[in-house]
């Protein structure tokens, strides 16, 4: 179990984050970011789960910047995309980037994300120093192919995905040659235990590719 803690961002502004510590020295850190729905249940467990690997992680509450607290259940899509849409993308940065430092000092520093936190990871990628990102299921970063990662970057879609069509991932693929995706026969948001479609097979299989894609490149 992780705790709550505070951070500031350049800009001043004030923010909480979920820090799950492991049980011995940190290979490294890991930020998580989280969907449309706020620092949830879900997101929590992520981060325990990296913990429990070695990493020292940390999810910060990025819709601070609206209100605290903000935790909206999976079925209320609208409200949580309404939030979203309240947010510029450098404001997150921020909040992302002082996360970062937070974790910093455990090594080298891995970002992952999901659904909308999967897009932000692929510009966390191209815009902050760390060492390796991983989005799962990231609809809108076909938005976002002119920015470039400065690091590797892995990508976890479901095949029956029916907010992300195939030819997102394609265009994808074509703008990031370099990157790792993988392929599964799942629908999107599989990997959270939270939502009617959590597939867990296939959640399983992704997080033993991350874990091993951050072993290789974080710590």
């Amino acid at each position: 179990m992780g705790s709550s803690i505070d951070l500031k961002a350049s800009d001043g502004h004030h923010l909480t984050a979920y820090l799950a510590e492991p049980s011995g020295k940190p290979r490294g850190g890991i930020v998580v970011i989280q969907e449309i729905f706020g620092v949830t249940r879900h997101i929590r467990a992520v981060a325990d789960q990296y913990a429990a690997a070695g990493f020292l992680a940390i999810a910060p509450a990025v819709f601070d910047r609206i209100q605290p607290g903000i935790d909206v259940p999976y079925t209320d899509v609208q409200t949580g995309f309404g939030y979203m849409q309240k947010l510029q993308n450098d404001q997150v940065m921020l909040d992302v980037r002082a996360a970062v430092d937070r974790v910093a000092a455990a090594g080298r520093v891995g970002v992952v994300g999901f659904c909308w936190g999967g897009t932000m990871a692929y510009l966390a990628a191209a815009r902050l120093p760390i060492a390796a990102a991983v989005s799962y299921y990231g609809g809108g970063t076909s938005q976002y192919l002119a920015e470039k990662p400065r690091c590797p970057i892995l990508f976890h879609y479901g095949e029956l995905d029916t907010h992300i069509p195939m030819s997102q991932v394609d265009a994808v693929k074509a703008a990031n040659p370099g990157a790792t995706f993988h392929l599964y026969k799942a629908e999107h948001g599989f990997n959270c235990t939270d939502r009617a479609s959590y597939e867990p097979a296939s959640a399983k299989l992704a997080l033993e590719r991350s874990l091993e894609f951050f072993h290789r490149h974080v710590g």
